[in-house]
Order: structure tokens, then C-alpha cells, then sequence
């Protein structure tokens, strides 16, 4: 039977083979068919061409492939025709989506988490995301109220290999370099260890330094770039190999992280505020979505590139939602991810990564140099705290400061910029007992004298997060 427990705001996930395994997968695939077909049933002016078809993709876990086989028997139980892609990245399913006209695609993954874990991340129509409150609930039930026993196949099958078509289409994102760019790219054992060979190799002007490609079935270190010492191979292989810079991708490859050329990683937020200029220029005056545990720099880099800032709430089914609802052209997230408008508003490490090569391809100037106007203000990164009265320590955290802007967007952020110099917001988590935060002042001894006033309040350092 299927538990609540693999069930995420964002995603379905979990350990495998308990709670999440075969009988997990044939249930969510049925489940999902069940959900997307009722999707265009319901939509007056249905968006796709293939509205039977949904496409799956896995990555490189050892229980990927039976995981993968089982859904696909789900979905085609449920009389769903299944376009099967093989082991590629997440982002591929955003771009088969739409490629196909299908009416939704699942990617079976578990994303940065360990080996021992995995799951399901599934898109419907033009690669909208399908979250908690926009058909996981449903799912959820529809996985768990049908027997399998009592069904067989009825859809179609094909196999189709896509990388043809997605290599040129992540490749219309990229402006040739007018000079050579060496690169370190660490694969973290992940889908990047087969998206980077398939997309970016054979480029003129582009060497890279392969770190970690074999696909192995493990990890040598976790698949999180946003982990510091994760990020250290990458640093290493930067400075030994004398690179302009350095990139290192999240387990299914959907983000990546970027160094310097002195091995410094660059925050996702600074990396924002450069790669803004180069998207607006191209739809001036299109909005960009930026994450609200940026930092300030990253609103007035959107205005000074005469653009709309709109701030999204974190999670990659809130920003893409955001861009979409804007028709923003570009939008950046604190975590690596970065969402395009002409990626069907969905994040793509790859296309990220494109971008950076198109910018520093242009002129002599070291990446550090470029991002040096972005690294202005002094960070606390996110804290987290156990706290038991989420709610109630979010409030009166709040009422301390009735100078204050403040804005409930996610969880509550109190903005004192322009009165005491600096910001802050406080999220709940939805799963533990934990509130996060980020804050950010103009000076170290602002944010220093900020920090010590308000976290003993928030409750028990939270060191594991």
C-alpha cells in the first residue's frame, strides 16, 4: 500500500525500497494518468496534441530502472500511451513535454538526496509542475484507492531518444565565446555525467575538466552543490587546472552551482543578479522573478537593467508559477535553480550554465570581476531552529519591529532597509519542526548586532539542516 509519508509539497520522495518501491510506482503512475487525463478533459482549449501521452524519463539510481517500469505499467494501465526517454536529466522533461505536445511527464528521481532514496517529479501540460496544491493531493488518493491486481496495459509504448533535439534547443541559448573558456565541471556522479557530454561537447572555444562523470550507482560525495564541502572538488580542479571557471551539478542535473576563477563559489543570488542583464536585454522590459531570500542587490540590478522585479516564494512550483503569470523572461532562486521563458518557463542547469559561457565569452574580464558588484552585502545564509510554536515565534519576531515593511508572502520578512539597513525573512518548514532563516544587512556589524538580537528566540540551533 501506498503512505502519505513519500508525499512532499513539491515532489513525491523517499527511501527505497521502504516506504517507496515497485508497488509505490505502479500506484503513482496509475494515479497520475488518472489526474492528467481528467486535466484535459476539463480544460476548454486543451494545449497539447498528444493528450493521451505522458513522458517519462529516469535517472542513474540503481532502483531507477525498476522503479521507471513500474510506473510506466501504471500509466499505460490506465489507458495513458507512454513516451519513454531512457536515463536523461530532469530538465529533459520540460522540453518533451512540449516537444511531444504530451499531456504531462513524470521524471523518476530523488534528486541531491542519497543513494538509498528516490521518487517522482511530475510536470503536467507544457511542463506546468504538479505540486501539493496542484494535483499531489489528488494523486495521493487516486494512487491509493485502485487495486493493481485488477488491471492491464491498454496503452501504447515507444522508445525515443530526444537528445538530438534537446541538445539545439539548449544550445539557442548560448552566444559563441570570443575567446577559449576553460571550465571544471564536477557531475557529482549524476545525470550531468551524460548531459554534459550529449550537450556540450564538440563546442568551439569550450575545454572542460571532467569531475566525478562515471555513472556509478554511488556517490563520492553527496549530489548537493549547496553544501559547502561538496563544492570543494570543483575549487580544487578550478585553481589546479587554471580555469576561468568552475560548475557543480545536483544529482538529476536540473541546477548547478558556479565558481570563480578563484574557486569561490558564486550565491545563486548574486549569480542572478548577473545573468539578469543578459535576459532582459533580449525582451526589454520583461520581468524577472528572483527569490525573496535574495539579496537586495538583486531587485536593484532588475530595475537598473529597466525590468520589473517580481519576488517569487521559494520552490520551484512557486517561481515557475510566478514567471509564468508575469511572462517574466527570466527568474532565479536561491537553491541553483534558474527558470527561462523560452524553456517553458522551467529551470535548466544546462541553460544556466550556457548563459555564464555567453556573458564571460565576451570580454577579457575574470568572472570574479564580473560578480563583484553583486557581492555587496554581508549574509547570515539560511539558519534553521527547531521550534515547536512555528506560528507564534514567526508573529511576535515580527511585532519586535514596528518600523518594519512587512510582508507575508512566505512565512513573514520584515524589512527595515531603509530605517536600521537591513532585512529579514522566517520560514516554517512544512515537514519538521523548523523554522528558517535569512537575513542580510548593509554592514557585517548591523547583521552581527541583528543576528544576536532576534535567534535566541527562535529556538534550538538547528546544525544537521
Amino acid at each position: 500500500m501506498i503512505t502519505s509519508k513519500i508525499f512532499k509539497a513539491y515532489d513525491i520522495r523517499a527511501i527505497y525500497p521502504e516506504p517507496l518501491n515497485e508497488d509505490c510506482a505502479w500506484r503513482i503512475g496509475y494515479g497520475t494518468a488518472q489526474f492528467l487525463q481528467a486535466q484535459i478533459k476539463s480544460n476548454q482549449e486543451p494545449q497539447t496534441t498528444k493528450p493521451n501521452t505522458i513522458v517519462v524519463s529516469q535517472d542513474m539510481r540503481p532502483h531507477s530502472p525498476q522503479l521507471a517500469a513500474q510506473l510506466i505499467q501504471g500509466l499505460r494501465s490506465a489507458g495513458a500511451d507512454v513516451i519513454d526517454l531512457g536515463m536523461c536529466d530532469t530538465s529533459i522533461i520540460y522540453f518533451a513535454v512540449n516537444h511531444f505536445g504530451a499531456a504531462g511527464g513524470i521524471q523518476v528521481t530523488a534528486s541531491h538526496n542519497p543513494i538509498n532514496y528516490n521518487g517522482f517529479k511530475i510536470s503536467g501540460q507544457l511542463a506546468k509542475p504538479i505540486g501539493q496544491d496542484t494535483g499531489l493531493t489528488e494523486i495521493q488518493k487516486l494512487a491509493g484507492d485502485v487495486d493493481p491486481s485488477q488491471f492491464k496495459p491498454t496503452g501504447n509504448l515507444e522508445e525515443i531518444d530526444t537528445w538530438d533535439e534537446y541538445r539545439k534547443h539548449i544550445h539557442q541559448f548560448y552566444t559563441p565565446t570570443k575567446r577559449k573558456i576553460k571550465i571544471a565541471i564536477d557531475a557529482s556522479n549524476g545525470m550531468a555525467g551524460k548531459l554534459i557530454p550529449k550537450v556540450f561537447e564538440g563546442m568551439d572555444n569550450i575545454e572542460i575538466v571532467p569531475i566525478n562523470f562515471e555513472i556509478t550507482g554511488s556517490f563520492v560525495h553527496e549530489p548537493n552543490p549547496l553544501v559547502p564541502e561538496n563544492m570543494i572538488p570543483t575549487e580544487n580542479a578550478v585553481k589546479a587546472h587554471g580555469c576561468d571557471l568552475g560548475a557543480c551539478f545536483d544529482g538529476d542535473a536540473d541546477r548547478c552551482m558556479i565558481t570563480d576563477e578563484n574557486g569561490q563559489t558564486i550565491g545563486c543570488d548574486h549569480l542572478t543578479g548577473l545573468l539578469t542583464k543578459h535576459f532582459v536585454d533580449q525582451e526589454p522590459g520583461s520581468p524577472v522573478v528572483f527569490d525573496l531570500r535574495s539579496s537586495k542587490v538583486v531587485e536593484q540590478a532588475i530595475i537598473k537593467a529597466g525590468s520589473k522585479p517580481i519576488m517569487g516564494k521559494v520552490g520551484h512550483v512557486n517561481m515557475k508559477k510566478a514567471l509564468r503569470d508575469c511572462q517574466g523572461i527570466f527568474g532565479g532562486e536561491l537553491s541553483g535553480h534558474f527558470y527561462f521563458k523560452h524553456n517553458h518557463y522551467a529551470d535548466s542547469g544546462a541553460i544556466a550554465l550556457m548563459a555564464v559561457f555567453s556573458i564571460i565569452g565576451q570580454t577579457d574580464t575574470p568572472l570574479s570581476e564580473l560578480v563583484k558588484p553583486f557581492r555587496q552585502f554581508p549574509q547570515s545564509g539560511e539558519l534553521n531552529y527547531i521550534c515547536e510554536t512555528k506560528e507564534e515565534t514567526m508573529k511576535a519576531t515580527a511585532e519586535k519591529f514596528p518600523q518594519g515593511k512587512i510582508m507575508h508572502l512566505d512565512g513573514v520578512s520584515v524589512d527595515c532597509w531603509d530605517t536600521d539597513g537591513w532585512w529579514i525573512n522566517l520560514r516554517a518548514s512544512n515537514t519538521e519542526p523548523l523554522l528558517r532563516l535569512n537575513a542580510e544587512a548593509k554592514n557585517q556589524k548591523t547583521l552581527d548586532k541583528l543576528l544576536a538580537q532576534i535567534t535566541p528566540s527562535l529556538g534550538t540551533p538547528d546544525l544537521g539542516h
